[in-house]
């Protein structure tokens, strides 16, 4: 484990907090309290803004492959500390040490390479007519990061943020802050040039505050809970600030009745218990056929038992009773358990067991809200019509699969879909491709292309 650092990254400098307050940092396989960070003010927030504005004009006017060869040093600083990320993103949040290094670790690595050359390669600049359009940094970034994916969700703010010319203040989640750390060594090792990425440790009802509601930002990219996404929007909004929010998600699995029902719920089950549930794109409505839905059920609860002793810790106590608490409220509006339940499979350490939900209808509240952890629900339909309206009667729309005989027939069906990503038999995650959520699932989009460009703002010089 690495230690972490009593202060905050400002100016291209570790420097000490303004105040004396910290955070423990606690391990969410036995409890134990594994470093302290600073929470930040305020005051260390100011100072980080200053040292991003300080820095914004130089890196601006960086030529945009120059910026992407500095995104690649970051790469591969990051690839060079590959065991070190692994091994700290399991630390604070608990998830098992093969899956930190698939994803914690490998997955913003491959991120941060994306940008390296999408920097290169991107058109800034375009002819429209008697028109030139320009394509421009929009200044200085807040970035605020939540826990589940504590590195991804840096590098998928901070890499498009870099290649777009823009700097960057993170404040990232209270529960794992140590991996954000480690990223601005990483910083620091490839050469950013000081400023350009700033880091500061806190609460998000301080730090993350002070860093939405500051004059000096010009956009704030949140990744978190709607409900604080609301608040973000709305503070960002009084002040006419760009802003770029991807919040919660309630996805639907739809099995439809040509599929391979086996593997369309074995891959859904496998995508549920992923990070112990804790994903905002996760499937956690699986829609099944009245005709197959015993079956299904069957199929789902012999999966999720397997994940038993494979599932890590949620990431907190608190997040660990609210799980279970749903899992008790689908009960008690007359949901039946297939597997697992509210009970706790361990004696320390805040883990829930794989849990599947069967009776499930639209209204019930674990239909409806977005639980963040491994709880599946299976709901039944009739027919197609009424799984469409089952798949988008939420108030999100971040994620989805279908599945189906043929191709066409789950495109078909997931055209008619409200969510900003769907997948198709079970395709890969593909991390050029635009991630983002329609309805209260949030505003813009991140990864490749699509990702940059919300970054830049556009001037038009007539000729």
């Amino acid at each position: 484990m690495m230690k972490a650092h009593d202060g905050m990254y400002i100016g291209g400098d570790w420097r000490p907090a303004a105040g004396t307050d910290t955070i423990e940092v606690v391990n969410p396989v036995d409890e134990q309290v594994i470093d302290r960070v600073p929470a930040g003010t305020a005051e260390d927030v100011d100072a980080a803004v200053r040292a991003a504005r300080t820095a914004l004009p130089s890196w601006a006017a960086t030529p945009p492959a120059q910026r992407g060869a500095v995104i690649g040093a970051l790469r591969d600083a990051l690839a060079a500390r590959r065991e070190e990320i692994a091994e700290t993103v399991t630390a604070e949040l608990g998830s098992p040490l093969p899956f930190s290094q698939k994803v914690h670790a490998d997955l913003p690595i491959t991120v941060a390479g994306s940008y390296a050359e999408l920097a290169a390669t991107h058109a800034f600049e375009e002819k429209v007519g008697n028109s030139t359009v320009f394509h421009e940094p929009i200044g200085v970034v807040g970035a605020i990061t939540p826990w589940n994916y504590p590195l991804h969700q840096i590098v998928a703010k901070v890499a498009p943020a870099l290649a777009a010319g823009c700097t960057v203040v993170l404040k990232p989640a209270e529960d794992t802050p140590l991996v954000a750390q480690l990223f601005a060594e990483a910083v620091h090792e490839a050469g950013v040039p000081a400023g350009v990425f700033n880091l500061v440790t806190g609460l998000g009802a301080v730090a993350g505050q002070a860093l939405a509601a500051h004059d000096g930002v010009d956009m704030v990219s949140f990744t978190g809970s709607t409900a604080v996404g609301r608040g973000i929007g709305a503070t960002a909004g009084a002040a006419i600030k760009r802003v770029a929010l991807e919040l919660g998600g309630k996805s639907a699995n739809v099995i439809l009745p040509s599929a391979d029902l086996a593997k369309a719920v074995s891959v859904g089950v496998a995508n549920v218990m992923s990070n112990s549930g804790q994903t905002c794109s996760a499937w956690t409505r699986m829609l099944v056929h009245a005709s197959q839905y015993e079956e299904a059920v069957e199929l789902a609860a012999t999966a999720a038992a397997k994940y038993g002793e494979r599932l890590g810790p949620l990431v907190n106590a608190k997040q660990r009773d609210r799980v279970r608490g749903y899992i008790e409220k689908g009960l008690a509006e007359g949901a039946r358990l297939a597997a697992g339940g509210p009970e706790s499979p361990r004696e320390q350490g805040y883990f829930v067991s794989p849990t599947v939900l069967a009776d499930v209808t639209p209204e019930m509240t674990v239909a409806q809200e977005e639980i963040f952890g491994p709880v599946l629900s299976v709901l039944r339909y009739e027919d197609e019509e009424d799984a469409l309206r089952i798949a988008n009667g939420t108030v999100y729309g971040l994620a989805g699969a279908v599945w189906a005989a043929e191709e066409a027939e789950a495109v078909a069906f997931a055209r008619r879909m409200d969510t900003g990503q769907v997948d198709i038999n079970g395709g890969r995650f593909n991390p050029r491709a635009p991630f983002g959520g329609y309805k209260q699932s949030g505003v813009g989009r991140e990864l490749g292309a699509h990702g940059l460009v919300e970054y830049l703002q556009t001037k038009s010089l007539q000729f």
